[in-house]
């Protein structure tokens, strides 16, 4: 049994003067049972924690780890940049070489505008959206997940097309009554959407490939069929790339599907590491942001300089495609390595993967959206969550959030998380 007797002293404490004790509500661990560890050293594909513990680390801080943790290029980039300032208010360079390198590295964006969390550029992209077509109503999707925005944090009533109720105390029913909530790859629901309500529809949000909801796939065409409905109704298509923005490729799931949205959201990977989001699109709808046009957005630590630093670093050192080739090698590596384990056991498992990105559903059927999600078997995977935590191997907390792989796995990281799965999932 793995020692947590400071961890445990440092939830306590935490509780005392953090909601929850913790920052962001999935640490918490509610998922999945039991408490936090807290992680005090990061390096590579290693976590380790107060009491000494040492993990192979498949979260990634959530996604922008593509690197691996504190690669030299951005510890070395982060530390320059702190020697002229933290930060400065005024126009600095890295935000010009960070644009040149999303405008160059993705087709469908034009110009982009720098914030400070994925959070802030969904919010932004959809009152740019609303602005630029002077329309009201934004269709997201059950399972995707932008950020805490008041009118994105909503669930489905009981038919497809009703109209949002808020997911979260504290959000007035008028801020969500201008979001229509809509299963995922479902095709005739948005038709059906379009039919009511398309003279007011600004926009479509949806990450393209969900991945707050465990990870799940676009059905062939899907996407296709969203492009041409919006483009059909003047509607603008806007892609969260948060996740999955230079994690699929330089150029996103965008790239991948060859599908080319009027706006994108983008965070995590462009960070480095370090607190960032950016937005971008077509150059006539992002010219109607302040001060070009009427449309508002700022951010006192936009731009900033040490964000600026990192997320540089680290797609420049994306550019040439090897880091792309080497981490979904490994995820396909691992994934058949996790069926195998599953097989052996006689665990029911849907191992769904794209590029550096999986999720294992303890579940009988594939899973296409947040219905079929909610169908696996919860408390299964928190066995197999705690009993992979024992064995060195440090999974997302819960069910219903993606897996990543950096580039400093190797294969043997991967063989090591192979045998622990074996070992496990005969327990549970």
């Amino acid at each position: 049994m793995r020692s947590s007797a400071e961890s445990q002293s440092l939830f306590e404490k935490a509780q005392q003067w953090i909601p929850g004790g913790v920052n962001s509500p999935v640490r918490a661990f509610h998922a999945v049972g039991g408490n936090p560890f807290f992680a005090v050293r990061v390096s590579g594909a290693t976590v380790w924690d107060a009491d000494g513990n040492e993990y192979i680390d498949y979260v990634g801080t959530w996604g922008p780890a593509i690197l691996g943790h504190a690669p030299r290029v951005v510890v070395e980039a982060v530390k320059k940049a702190a020697e002229y300032g933290t930060s400065f208010g005024i126009p600095n360079p890295l935000e010009v070489r960070m644009a040149e390198l999303v405008v160059n590295a993705v087709p469908s964006v034009e110009k982009v505008r720098m914030c400070n969390s994925g959070t802030e550029a969904t919010m932004s992209a959809i009152r740019l959206a609303r602005g630029f077509t002077k329309r009201n109503k934004i269709i997201k999707f059950e399972g995707c997940y932008h950020g805490h925005v008041d009118s994105l944090l909503v669930k489905a009533g009981s038919g497809a097309l009703t109209l949002g109720q808020p997911d979260s105390a504290g959000v007035p029913p008028e801020f969500t009554s201008q979001t229509i909530v809509l299963p995922f790859n479902d095709v005739e629901t948005v038709r059906g959407a379009f039919a009511e309500h398309g003279r007011d529809i600004a926009g479509i949000i949806l990450e393209p490939v969900p991945a707050n909801a465990g990870l799940y796939l676009p059905r062939d065409g899907y996407l296709e069929f969203l492009r041409e409905i919006t483009a059909e109704h003047e509607s603008l298509l806007i892609f969260d790339e948060v996740m999955t923005g230079f994690r699929l490729g330089l150029a996103g799931a965008q790239g991948r599907f060859g599908i080319a949205p009027d706006l994108s959201c983008f965070g995590k990977v462009i960070g480095g590491g370090l607190p960032v989001g950016a937005f971008g699109g077509r150059s006539e709808i992002m010219d109607c942001l302040a001060p070009a046009g009427p449309v508002y957005q700022a951010g006192t630590l936009s731009g900033n300089p040490l964000a600026m630093a990192a997320g540089v670093a680290v797609l420049e050192a994306l550019e040439d495609g090897s880091v792309y080739k080497k981490i979904d090698a490994l995820g396909q590596e691992l994934s058949d390595g996790l069926a195998k384990a599953a097989m052996a056991a006689g665990v029911a498992v849907q191992l769904q993967r794209i590029g550096s990105m999986s999720c294992c559903y303890f579940a009988d059927a594939p899973v296409h959206n947040m219905t079929d999600a909610m169908q696996s078997d919860r408390n299964r995977f928190g066995k197999y969550f705690h009993g992979m935590l024992e064995e060195g191997v440090y999974i997302a907390p819960s069910q219903f959030e993606a897996g990543f792989i950096s580039a400093a796995h190797d294969e043997g990281a991967i063989e090591e998380t192979v045998a622990a799965a074996t070992k496990v999932m005969k327990t549970i």
